[in-house]
């Protein structure tokens, strides 16, 4: 689970290519449906029984390999829940029905889903690539680096450590406004991200939901 940490040593930037673009679609509908699916089942049997299902025998070797992975739950259109693994730490499938569990009962922002709650639910999956450091010269130089609506952002001040999705740059399009929420999201001051001890990493996902794939009850 996603939360505040000691900061590791920065390694050096790798080269910053075209391949660092939004990470496409590597998953086809099928694998989509197979993971959402997933999650709901996760989601419903977290909140309702208290258990969690096994990995279907039937999943492909490509949905058991590590992925970074968030599990987004939204209510009304509103945020009810959001926890994930920035770093591959387990097979995807897994880590999908870890963190469906995980946002509907463990988000400290929000009481836990209730049974009554769940037909109301809708569940995104975003799948992430690999974080990679992205260097900068100053305050200045880092706003130039980001690319609004393309990179999450993994923001490490000291020892603590936050990211946002790259669909947060949907209602936070300016970069100043994203990064001081950012950095306010791990207990810092908004402006903090203008100091000296900061390393930032970014990545990309591939986000897909139930609605848009006709999941939605």
């Amino acid at each position: 689970m996603f939360s505040l940490f000691k900061k590791p040593q920065p390694a050096a930037e790798p080269p910053r290519t075209e391949a660092a673009s939004p990470a496409g679609d590597v998953y086809d509908e099928a694998e989509r449906r197979a993971l959402l699916t997933l999650a709901r089942r996760a989601l419903e049997q977290a909140v309702t029984e208290g258990t969690l299902p096994s990995v279907p025998d039937e999943f492909a070797p490509k949905l058991r390999e590590p992925r970074g992975c968030f599990v987004t739950l939204e209510k009304d259109h509103q945020l009810r829940g959001c926890i994930g693994h920035i770093f591959p730490k387990e097979a995807l499938a897994q880590a999908v029905i870890d963190n469906a569990r995980n946002a509907a009962l463990l988000d400290s922002r929000f009481s836990p889903v209730t049974p009554d709650e769940l037909d109301a639910i809708e569940i995104e999956i975003s799948v992430l690539t690999e974080p990679r450091p992205l260097a900068f010269g100053s305050p200045e130089d880092l706003l130039a680096r980001l690319r609004p609506g393309v990179d999450g952002v993994v923001l490490e001040i000291g020892m603590r450590r936050s990211t946002f999705l790259p669909q947060v740059w949907e209602k936070l399009p300016d970069p100043v406004q994203f990064l001081d929420h950012l950095a306010a999201k791990a207990g810092n001051p908004p402006n903090a991200w203008r100091g000296s001890d900061v390393a930032v990493q970014t990545y990309q996902a591939e986000a897909f939901t139930e609605a848009e794939l006709g999941l939605r009850r």
